[in-house]
């Protein structure tokens, strides 16, 4: 069973390296940073004078404390270059997937990209930044360089990290919330409704490219990688944080695509599956950024769900650890049938999509929302849209981010 779970591991591990956007020749690309939007500040600046202000956005940040002590950076958009004057703002939650952070919505123009549609629309945007990403490595007393600050897994985002967020939301806007996560995100919303941890504060809730079934993606590589006893070795090792940058990873990548004649510089396409629409400028922007570093213990749990197609918290792979931790030999299943059937729910899922696949969706669909009050459930699908489409498609606008903003404004 170990084994098991550690081979399945790598090809879930494979899949969020390319997801994420790994590609040896964009690190090679000496173009200026974000050039096609002129000249922002460096990065390392933070979000919002890097990429927000700089389009006449007012932004604030922000930081808040989970009670597991780790300390996230949040963007709050205050006001885009649409005035709203004395209007009353409903806040917006914007949650990215795994291995990449806030900035992943911001590579194409203010009129393209979802925080800035959002904001220009008359909401109040909140951009999260997941643990262990660029902005979000500090904690109350643990250090990003120890093996213990990357104990965790998205149990835990949903168990303190969301709970945090909204909190801090609430506090600051004394108002209900709207939530829209991408990938991961969608996933950790999922889960966080099912628990009961929005109960009063979620007032609609967006789910692009919806990740909670994962057994039926369809991706040639990722069967491939699972040959390999990279997982494995990542255990033995100790591996605590998973750097998708460095030699492990990136030499494992090498290694599949030589053994396997594949093309590597084409490795985002062959995980995601074919995205239709993303601008090229825009897409070496998002590869000099991302993919940035999540806990090996986060990738292994992602891993459980492409074994078991079940959703449940992580699995220590020793029925004493788990007896330790849950009073049971094997971990207990998150029960979807409980999130709230009145609750208003738009999905968005595309029909070339590799990770969140098709069958996956439906599935979800079909034993979590058959009963779902109908006129609180809007479910799109894109035939032509694949992962990477919804985070920056030059037309996410026109197709997509359209139909969010109608949404978010209809009156349930």
């Amino acid at each position: 069973m170990v084994f098991s779970s550690l081979m399945n591991s790598v090809a879930l591990t494979l899949c969020i390296i390319i997801l994420a956007g790994y590609n040896h020749q964009a690190r090679a690309l000496n173009r200026a940073f974000f050039g096609n939007f002129g000249k922002p500040r460096p990065y390392e600046e933070g979000l919002c004078a890097s990429l927000i202000t700089i389009h006449g956005y007012k932004c604030q940040e922000l930081e808040v404390t989970t009670k597991d002590g780790y300390i996230l950076s949040v963007q709050r958009i205050l006001e885009g270059r649409v005035k709203a004057g004395n209007v009353t703002k409903e806040p917006v939650i914007v949650q990215h997937g795994v291995m990449v952070d806030g900035a992943t919505w911001f590579m194409n123009s203010p009129e393209q990209n979802l925080p800035m549609i959002l904001s220009d629309n008359g909401f109040d945007v909140w951009v999260v930044n997941t643990r262990g990403t660029k902005h979000s490595r500090k904690h109350t007393h643990l250090d990003a360089s120890r093996p213990e600050y990357w104990s965790w897994s998205w149990d835990e985002l949903v168990a303190h990290e969301m709970p945090a967020v909204f909190d801090l939301v609430t506090k600051e806007t004394k108002q209900k919330i709207h939530y829209v996560g991408h990938s991961m995100g969608t996933l950790v919303g999922l889960i966080s409704l099912a628990e009961g941890k929005w109960e009063n504060q979620i007032k609609s809730v967006v789910l692009l490219s919806p990740i909670a079934y994962l057994s039926r993606m369809t991706t040639a590589i990722g069967r491939l990688a699972a040959k390999s006893l990279l997982g494995e070795s990542l255990t033995v090792m100790r591996i605590a944080e998973f750097d998708p940058k460095g030699i492990p990873a990136t030499t494992f990548v090498q290694g599949v695509c030589a053994q396997n004649g594949l093309d590597c510089n084409n490795l985002f396409t062959l995980i995601t599956g074919e995205n239709c629409c993303l601008d090229k400028a825009a897409f070496d922007d998002f590869m000099k950024i991302e993919p940035q570093s999540s806990s090996t213990r986060n990738l292994l749990h992602l891993a459980q769900i492409v074994r078991t197609d079940k959703i449940s918290k992580y699995d220590y792979m020793r029925p004493h650890l788990n007896m330790l931790n849950y009073g049971h030999l094997t971990p207990p299943a998150y029960d979807l049938s409980r999130i709230p059937k009145n609750l208003p729910i738009f999905m968005s899922y595309g029909g070339t999509d590799a990770l969140s696949d098709v069958a996956d969706v439906k599935k979800l669909l079909g034993d979590h929302f058959h009963d779902h009050e109908a006129d609180k459930l809007t479910v799109q699908f894109v035939s032509n849209y694949a992962h990477g489409d919804y985070m920056f498609a030059i037309n996410a606008h026109e197709v997509v981010y359209k139909n969010v903003t109608s949404f978010l404004k209809r009156k349930f």
